[in-house]
């Protein structure tokens, strides 16, 4: 029982991490968007680099407690 405190912080940890950057998906710089016409294609190149290293982190530090 010693445990599920500490799995609650790491999950509200997560949701506030993940929620803290739904906000900025698509509206950082270097996100590609062409429009023409009714045609919209969006490249969100930067958006996947933060969410890789952040998720990078997260597991790495996750690993480091077990």
């Amino acid at each position: 029982m010693t445990d599920f405190p500490k799995i609650l912080m790491i999950i509200g940890g997560l949701l506030l991490v993940i929620g803290f950057f739904m906000q900025f998906i698509g509206k950082l710089p270097g996100d590609i968007i062409f429009k023409k016409g009714n045609t919209t294609v969006f490249f969100p190149i930067v958006t996947c680099i933060v969410i890789s290293i952040v998720l990078s982190l997260i597991l790495s530090l996750l690993g480091r407690f077990k």
